[in-house]
């Protein structure tokens, strides 16, 4: 099998997943009797606790000879904790198995940009790619769930996301090449790991890529978290929102395959600024609750408010940190966009949506309107023009 295939199988084993807990696990708290703010609290926890646990995991990663093992570890152990979430009852329970499951998955994906990434370049092909796979997968674990949904009890939603964790540590062990963490084939000693931890800490371009990104990524929280059960609540069937968040991937995969020429031509600074104009546009029109129709080319933004602003920070970083923080670099980056922006976003959305319904947006519109101000700083002529620390 073709390495790109490969590296795409293993991304969709990890996306078929996300694809039905992302919109739908927030339907099955919801059937546990959980309110509004009780689910926003559950979903904000583990972005919360990334902000320690996904360095943490990336420096621990670290410490293995090859890159696919911890990956196959951290896979199995979030089937376990999401298994969990059946045997259990209760608020606090179902909140630690979750911040556990989500924690270990979520770090999946950043570690294994790092190897597709370094493959890439070694390689010669696209990246996005085999990264576009996942997001078909995605799709195609959105409209399934969606449809089922309509025949089956929430619990679908558990055992779907548990059997997809299961299938991810497969792919990771089975398909992954034996790609070695560090040169020689040896494991790095812990000391020099956390010295290249503390000096992204203090990269100045590195945090202004992270905190302009990572605010405009962060806005989607409070569509992750609640669009399902706005528009359910709007009369829109299980299968039409399966379909409309498979527009978004869509159109996310869209850009991925067919972009790329453009996306390095613009340059990764101008596609995270795209990214937040696109963000807002998109908040403040689902704040008014527009009609179906409507909704579907506002999904397509999803193509740009994320997908443009993930590969801009993607490159940025990759550009300014440097190859020995390759891992903590990435992780960094996705427990800040995907962890404290994102947690403090999902935690404030669980309110809004208890007040404000659909209108919570507009504070995601006001998200997206920081961030955008924070990127505008890398066009400067002295952030652009600086040398990469290699």
């Amino acid at each position: 099998m073709p390495l790109t295939l490969r590296l795409g199988c293993f991304y969709a084993a990890v996306f078929i997943g996300t694809g039905a807990s992302l919109p739908y696990f927030p339907v099955w708290f919801r059937a546990q009797g959980l309110s509004g703010a009780e689910i926003g609290v559950i979903l904000a926890a583990p972005m919360m606790a990334r902000i320690v646990a996904g360095p943490l995991l990336a420096i621990w990663a670290d410490g293995f000879r090859l890159r696919r093992t911890p990956l196959m570890l951290m896979a199995l152990g979030s089937a376990a904790a999401y298994g969990a979430l059946g045997l259990l009852q209760g608020f606090w329970p179902w909140l630690i198995a979750w911040v556990i499951a989500t924690c270990l998955l979520t770090t999946v994906l950043p570690l294994g940009d790092v190897l597709g990434m370094r493959l890439a370049r070694r390689e010669g092909f696209a990246y996005a790619l085999p990264r576009g796979l996942g997001s078909v997968a995605f799709i195609i674990g959105n409209i399934s769930v969606g449809a089922l949904l309509t025949l089956f009890r929430p619990e679908l939603v558990l055992f779907w996301t548990v059997g997809a964790a299961l299938l991810a540590a497969l792919a990771a062990g089975a398909l992954l090449p034996p790609e070695p963490v560090h040169d020689g084939h040896e494991s790095s000693p812990r000391p020099p790991r956390w010295r290249g931890l503390s000096e992204l800490m203090t990269n100045r371009l590195f945090l202004l890529a992270v905190a302009g990104s990572g605010l405009i990524q962060a806005t989607h929280a409070f569509y992750y978290g609640f669009s399902a059960l706005i528009w359910r609540k709007e009369g829109i069937a299980e299968g039409t929102i399966g379909l409309l968040w498979a527009t978004g991937v869509v159109a996310e995969t869209a850009f991925m395959w067919f972009c790329e020429p453009w996306r390095r031509r613009w340059g990764p600074e101008r596609m995270i600024l795209l990214g937040g104009v696109a963000a807002i546009v998109r908040w403040t029109a689902f704040a008014f609750s527009p009609p179906l129709w409507m909704l579907f080319p506002l999904q397509a933004l999803h193509g740009l408010s994320f997908t443009a602003t993930f590969f801009g920070a993607l490159s940025l970083i990759d550009r300014h940190a440097p190859p020995h923080t390759a891992s903590a670099a990435q992780t960094i980056s996705s427990a800040l966009s995907s962890g404290l922006f994102i947690g403090l976003a999902t935690l404030a959305s669980g309110a809004l949506y208890d007040r404000f319904h659909a209108v919570g947006y507009l504070g995601m519109s006001l998200m997206a309107a920081g961030g955008l101000m924070v990127a505008l700083t890398l066009l400067r002529p002295e952030n652009r023009n600086a040398a990469p620390l290699r």
